[in-house]
This record gives structure tokens, sequence and C-alpha cells, in this order.
């Protein structure tokens, strides 16, 4: 009856006068006008296609599930965490634990970079922990592939391929930066194993940080992409590579719109660097830093919240040589203005080891330059100059001191060893936070201990009173908190803003205020 149906609706328009067949006239293949749009994207993608691979990759399993490596963990929320969660439970049983002697694999994509010499980028994550990768062509031959270098923070990785018997197909990277969003773009991957789809959509977005990584800087398309396009090129219509896709978000598993690309002009230098050395070699500054709010620019006298905060400063490090300190605001890195806390990252990855970097900074309301010599990230790590790790927290009943909706008290022995803060910490501890106070909504715990207040240190209980009751007196709107995560190094400023004094009962008069 359906196919029926369908005949007869077909015939009816097959039989409609003249006059009502207009509306169904065929479109032109022509964009209308002031519309960059393609008719077909089949040339395109018949000329690159030959340039994307596929990519599988084979992990042997222990026989002990003890010596088995865990799945990475991302922060909650973040687009990769439902992806590694399902594929962890389908290595093994419903808890996600592997099989022992199981061996475990993945698919993903890639694209040829060099054609002669067989270099190929993809994920870092499609080959994570591999013992075997193979790359499958665009003619369906498959060959051994050879892992050059590999990055975890930008998750991106180098394979070399060895074909004496194929011609190679190559693609360049293109300038995502000339990338605006409502552009077209082109995917072209390996989809749950199915290679050689094609897709098309716009740039959605641009910058996008998903929280996963220091570097987090992705194009967001919602060109269709699925398990299995990680690692795959994204095009713009002149078929250069503008992105390696990397990351969906999808409550479904499928594409719902929103996938993630890392941009071109973030991996080339990291490739580059996999290609000449095996391994990235990042500038570093031995800094930590976090947003300039609104809030913190107006507590140190800033005109507008650009720039990165110094949150703490690693010892021996480039700052530190540099004379940099913790509450300072850096405005400008090698004559680059900071419009935001994550533009700095980056530009500091990208300059060359040993360079001397001109910083402008804000300081105790002055305008500041100085002359950074850049270290390298690798070296520092290498040497244990950077740490990190979480740290467990606790809820212990403190004493009720003042501020903000938190209670804080003076350090001693019994509170050092309940909250387990080091030794050197100094400061005061946090021993409760008011539900719903401005304190919570900024996170700030139980276990913390609060090093400064207004950059003045704090010694004890009532000092931290003064300096609050001294700000408060002297017409600040908030104050700027330096607080160290439960004394563990892991500091960062906090600005809250004062409790508006409560208003005066007016007196009962016959005539009412207007």
């Amino acid at each position: 009856m359906r196919r029926v149906y369908l005949s007869l609706l077909i015939s009816a328009f097959a039989i409609t006068t003249p006059a009502h067949a207009q509306l169904f006239k065929k479109k032109d293949d022509a964009s209308p006008p002031g519309i960059n749009a393609p008719s077909s994207f089949a040339d395109l993608a018949e000329r690159l296609s030959p340039a994307v691979v596929n990519i599988s990759s084979t992990q042997k399993m222990s026989e002990t599930s003890e010596d088995l490596p865990e799945m990475p963990e991302f922060p909650p929320g973040s687009p990769f965490e439902e992806f590694f969660k399902e594929f962890q439970q389908r290595r093994g049983g419903d808890d996600g634990e592997p099989m022992p002697g199981t061996p475990a694999s993945s698919l993903g994509s890639g694209f040829i970079i060099d054609a002669e010499k067989g270099l190929i980028v993809t994920n870092n994550h499609v080959i994570r922990d591999a013992d075997e990768v193979r790359v499958t062509l665009h003619d369906d031959t498959t060959l051994d592939a050879k892992i050059l270098g590999k990055d975890d923070k930008t998750d991106l990785a180098l394979l070399q391929v060895t074909s004496p018997n194929h011609k190679l197909v190559a693609v360049p990277f293109g300038n995502s930066d000339e990338m605006r969003v409502g552009d077209w773009v082109v995917a072209i991957g390996n989809p749950f194993g199915l290679g050689g789809t094609v897709t098309s959509g716009i740039i959605s977005a641009r910058a996008r940080d998903i929280n996963s990584g220091p570097y987090d800087d992705f194009i967001q398309t919602d060109a269709s992409i699925n398990r299995g396009n990680s690692g795959g090129p994204m095009f713009n219509l002149k078929g250069e590579v503008i992105g390696i896709n990397t990351a969906i978000f999808s409550p479904t598993g499928g594409s719902v719109g929103i996938g993630f690309a890392i941009p071109s002009n973030l991996a080339k230098p990291i490739v580059d660097q996999l290609v000449r050395f095996g391994k990235t070699k990042r500038g570093w500054l031995g800094i930590r830093i976090q947003t300039v709010t609104p809030e913190i620019a107006d507590s140190l006298g800033l005109k507008e919240s650009g720039g990165a905060l110094v949150a703490s400063i690693t010892p021996k490090g480039p700052a530190e040589i540099a004379k940099l300190q913790p509450g300072d605001v850096l405005l400008e890195f090698n004559n680059q203005k900071l419009t935001g806390m994550r533009q700095l990252p980056r530009l500091v990855a990208e300059t060359p080891i040993g360079t001397d970097a001109k910083v402008l900074y804000w300081r105790d309301g002055k305008t500041l330059t100085t002359s950074v010599k850049v270290g390298e990230l690798e070296k520092a790590e290498s040497e244990g100059l950077i740490e990190s790790g979480e740290v467990k927290e606790k809820a212990v009943p403190g004493t009720d001191i003042t501020g903000f909706g938190v209670t804080v008290t003076s350090l001693s022995d019994s509170l050092r060893e309940a909250y387990e803060i080091p030794e050197n910490a100094k400061g005061v501890v946090v021993t409760a936070v008011k539900n719903n106070s401005e304190a919570a909504e900024k996170g700030l715990q139980v276990g913390d201990v609060i090093v400064e207040i207004n950059q003045q240190a704090v010694e004890d209980a009532a000092g931290a009173k003064k300096i609050v009751d001294d700000a408060q007196k002297a017409g600040k709107s908030s104050a700027l908190l330096l607080v160290d995560h439960q004394g563990r190094g892991d500091v960062r400023f906090v600005a809250l803003r004062f409790k508006a004094p409560a208003a005066k009962e007016t007196p009962k008069t016959d005539r009412q205020p207007k």
C-alpha cells in the first residue's frame, strides 16, 4: 500500500498543469547572488581523496590486566570523555576492564603531507600505545606504518610509510587564521571504518576551548564527523588542510553537527618539530596563569580585563630569573598584545628556545617591561621543575574569623596535620565556605590557604581581617586573594566583591520618600 501511495503521489506531480509545474522547475546550478557556495564538491573530493588514508592500530594486551595502561582522563563534560568511556567498555566487559590476552584495536584517519617521504599526520589518540599501525590507501593498498613522533598536549602524531610500488599523493596545509565563521569546509575520513567518506559543512565557530589541554583553540564545524574521522583532514575550497578533525560533541555517539578540528596554524609548527626532532620543543616561561576577570582587573586598577594574570612562578624558571612576580598581569608578549589568557601559551610554545622575549606587564598601578629568555618546556618537565597532580580535599571544622562567606583561621600544627598542609605553606587556612556565597561560586574550598590579600602577605587571621577592613574603609569594591589550593603550591588569584552594607531602616513619618 505504501508503494502504491508513493506511485500515485509521483503520478500526480507528473500530470500537474504547466502553470503549477513552474513551482517545481529545476534550479540553476549557480549560487544565489552574493552567496559564494559551490554547486558541487565532486571535483574537490576526487582530487583530495587519494591523500586521505585509513589508519588501524593494534595493541597487544598483557596476559594480566594489572600491566595494562590506564585509559586517559579528561575533564568532566569534555567531548573526549564519553568517546573514551565507550571505547574502554568495548575493550572488555561492561566495567571497561580489558580481557587479558585480547588485542585492542582502533580505527582512525590521516592524511599524507609528504609524498616522497611518506609522511602522514593523524591524531595521537588514534595510535596511542599501539604495537602495530597499518595504513590503508585510497586504492585499498595496506602498508605498515612507523610512528616518527607524537604529542599528547595537542593530540597529534606523525607516521611514515614506505611505498616503492605506489605513487602517493600529498596535500598542503592552509592558513586557518584566514577562515571565517560561515566559510565552507569539506571533511574526508574513515567514519565507522567506512573509508573515503566525504562530508561538507561550514565553520560554526572559532577558538573553542573544550577542556582537552592547555592549547585548546578548536575550529567548530557542522560537517558530519563521526568516530573514525579522528585524524582526518578538514579542507577549505582551495583543497588546503585548515583543520585536523579530532573530536565530536554528541549525546548519541553519532554526529549531531558539533565537531571540532585542530587549526592548521596550531598543528603545523608541531608537525614541523615532529619531522625535525621526532618530538616537540616548546617554549616555556615557568609561570602559571589565569584569566583576568573584570573583578580582578578592577582590584588591580586595570581599565580592561585583558592579558594574563601570573598566579605562580616556577623556582629557577625563566620568569623568576626575569624578576616577574605573582600578581603581575602580562599585557604583551614579544610585541603582541594579549587579548586573553589563552593566547599566551600558544605564543610562548611557538617561540624558539633561547629567544629573549620582550614582556610588557602591569604591577602596582604601573606598566613595566622586562626581557625573558624563553626556556624549553620538555626539558623543564624532564628535570622535575614542573609538577602536576591532584590533591585530596578534606573538610575539617574551623573557627569563624571573617570575610566573603568564608571562615579562616591561623595555621597551626594541628591544622597543618588535619589538612595535610606542608610546613613551608604560609597564610591562613579556609575552614568553612558558606553555601551560595561568592567565595563558593569562585571555587574556594575548605583546606585552601589564603597567602595574600590585595598583594599583602597574610600572617594570621587577625592580619587577614585588618587588610580586608582597611580595603573597605578605603572604598575598594573588591579584594584580590592569592589562594594556594591545599597549600601545595597550586596557586591562583580570586577577586571577591565586598557585600554592600545593609541599608539602615528609614524612620517612619507621615511623608514617604519618593
